[in-house]
């Protein structure tokens, strides 16, 4: 689908989510053509794709270049295969190549983390292992991605007639990448502006100190930019970017208050009061024993990423103990 002229919008499936989907976008050059994220790395996707480029027009052999907001399944999956198919530069951000190696190729290494930091966490032995291993699955949607052209903040991807700033935007990961063409005021964001929700935020071993505090800092140099229109990786295109950062700030606040009433006047580890906040799913509240393995871990990150920031807003303290991490937000 032609959103504005040269640009395209395709709706690519994720597996298990029969009513969701990832937004690629395809930017048409005057000698070359521009694909922003590539969906993830399966057959269905795959076939999807060079089915609705065709019927837009395009084959895949007229990809030339390959930007990539951020290595998640859905946005990365499919950059390597086209890449080894047809020749495409791929371009992705430096922070987030330098992990790629570690979560996806040889991840033996990140497992043996993520397990300690669960446990530090307050994961009791039974669940540990279940948590630990909840994302393994996701690996084989990342097909491999051997060469790339790495990107630092205000670096250009030129698709004339269209100019393409890659802004460093970390918080839903560390090295994430929005795409900002300044002559017509476009925004791509992947996942860290949606028209719908709000961007998940986790402290992990590959993530900052503070993923959240990130994120507000990165969503208010956005702020700053000149916007007409805001293409993000899933959900609809939208303007009134303002309003929207408002908006997903107060969803952020919100779960701040809940958390702080929620705390009390002990400490209490990310894991225990994960366990008791509320979570949604599609939209539909769900406890926390209830959720899957993979939500359950995704759980206890974004309490930690709460409390993580609270910490660095001098409104919590951490105690690291020698087996044991805690939070204190005081009485």
């Amino acid at each position: 689908m032609e959103l504005f002229k040269g640009v395209h919008q395709i709706k690519l499936p994720l597996p298990g989510k029969e009513t969701s989907s990832v937004n690629i976008y395809i930017i048409e050059g005057n000698s070359g053509n521009l694909m922003i994220d590539t969906g993830w790395n399966t057959t269905e996707s795959f076939n999807t794709l060079a089915q609705e480029m065709k019927a837009s027009g395009f084959a895949l052999k007229d990809i030339t270049h390959i930007a990539v907001t951020h290595i998640h399944p859905d946005h990365l999956g499919l950059a390597g295969k086209i890449a080894t198919l047809v020749g495409a530069k791929v371009f992705v951000s430096d922070i987030e190549y330098s992990l790629l190696d570690s979560r996806y190729t040889h991840p033996d290494e990140l497992l043996g983390q993520m397990s300690a930091f669960l446990a530090a966490n307050g994961v009791p032995d039974w669940e540990l292992k279940m948590l630990t291993e909840a994302s393994l699955s996701l690996h084989n949607g990342v097909y491999p991605l051997t060469q790339a052209q790495l990107l630092k903040p205000g670096d250009r991807i030129s698709i004339e007639p269209f100019q393409f700033q890659a802004v460093l935007t970390p918080g839903h990961t560390r090295g994430h990448l929005c795409f900002y063409e300044p002559a017509k005021k476009y925004l791509f964001t992947g996942d860290h502006i949606l028209a719908e929700t709000a961007p998940i935020i986790c402290y992990h071993p590959q993530s900052s100190e503070n993923p959240l505090g990130d994120y507000v800092t990165s969503v208010n140099t956005l702020s700053e930019l000149e916007v007409r229109f805001i293409l993000p990786g899933h959900g609809p295109v939208f303007s009134g970017m303002g309003p929207k950062i408002d908006n997903i700030l107060q969803v952020h606040n919100d779960m701040i208050m809940k958390i702080q009433q929620l705390m009390g006047v002990d400490t209490k580890t990310g894991y225990e009061l994960a366990r008791v906040l509320p979570w949604l799913i599609d939209g539909e509240p769900v406890d926390y024993d209830k959720l899957k393995p993979v939500d359950k871990r995704q759980a206890v990150l974004e309490t930690l990423a709460y409390l993580q920031f609270l910490v660095a807003e001098n409104k919590g303290k951490r105690i690291d103990e020698p087996e044991k991490v805690t939070y204190w937000l005081g009485a």
